[in-house]
């Protein structure tokens, strides 16, 4: 092989790492991340009528506790919808920061600890005996990691 074929070998093995490292790996943020999976709908239309998109996607590193679609609509009939209304925002605010956790906080962490202070300045209390409970909510998936924080996902909505 001569050094031509050697020079254009080395190119065709640089463009296939044309993009940066970092770019490949960046993660989103919690916000995005939660759009992206398609089973948080209803939280991602919360948070944006509480106006908390951009607490969200700020640097953190938050903990979020993130009801899915169907636990939200295992609340009562009409529920959603009267939270949803600009009159009560104040009270939907303070139902998502009862979701919220300052700090990355793992599987491996939330499993040690009895309780958490939340964002509205409530406290969690979480269970590690049979699989892990907040509250009454069960975490159904945990340690879904984002570039400002994690996310569990549970099945239940946090009320305050």
């Amino acid at each position: 092989m001569n050094l031509s074929h050697v020079f254009v070998a080395g190119l065709a093995l640089l463009s296939t790492f044309s993009a940066p490292v970092s770019a490949c790996d960046k993660k989103a943020d919690i916000v995005d991340t939660a759009v992206a999976a398609d089973d948080f709908n209803t939280l991602v239309a919360a948070v944006q009528a509480a106006g908390l998109v951009e607490a969200l996607k700020g640097d953190g590193p938050l903990t979020v506790f993130a009801p899915t679609d169907a636990a939200f609509a295992a609340l009562p009939e009409g529920t959603v919808e009267s939270l949803l209304k600009p009159e009560n925002k104040d009270k939907l605010i303070s139902i998502l920061k009862y979701h919220v956790v300052a700090g990355k906080v793992m599987a491996s962490d939330v499993v040690k600890l009895k309780n958490a202070k939340t964002l509205n300045g409530s406290k969690v209390k979480i269970d590690a005996h049979d699989g892990v409970k907040i509250n009454n909510a069960n975490v159904v998936k945990a340690d879904i990691v984002t570039s400002n924080g994690v996310i569990h996902v549970i099945d239940a909505v946090l009320l305050p």
